[in-house]
């Protein structure tokens, strides 16, 4: 899970292993980012109950792990930078979430935030997500 910060509100994101959106939602950035990840969770959980292990970054830590496990079962990771490390250090399953927020912000609508609605900015990340999985496929059968 990750969140992208666009002024006055926040998306967070769901990925699979390969970095393909799973779920997305889009809320006020007055909200934590642990209620956020709930959301995510729960419209998750409901369409892939064997979904059972989670990496996020150290804005999710907390109660949010206890909470994941009582709630749904999941076993969710933390993944830390190291207190010594110095400059760029690239951390595993990281930087899966960052990599489809790279691919994502290359949709015109996606790198500004135009959207009135909090549900018309979800929808937009469905659909820019929806057009580069297309590409792809079309690009094995050409």
């Amino acid at each position: 899970m990750q969140e992208k910060k666009i002024k006055g509100r926040k998306r967070h994101i769901l990925v699979d292993t390969l970095g393909f959106l799973i779920a997305a939602t889009v809320h006020a950035a007055s909200i934590q980012d642990r209620v956020g990840a709930r959301h995510v969770m729960r419209k998750t959980k409901m369409k892939y109950a064997e979904l059972v292990k989670l990496w996020a970054d150290g804005g999710y830590a907390g109660t949010l792990i206890a909470w994941a496990k009582e709630t749904w079962n999941i076993d969710l990771e933390i993944v830390k930078r190291s207190d010594t490390a110095k400059g760029f250090i690239m951390l595993p399953k990281r930087w899966i979430v960052e990599r489809t927020l790279a691919w994502l912000t290359r949709c015109r609508r996606l790198a500004r935030d135009y959207e009135r609605l909090t549900k018309t900015a979800e929808t937009m990340i469905y659909l820019g997500m929806t057009r580069l999985m297309l590409t792809r496929i079309a690009r094995c059968y050409v």
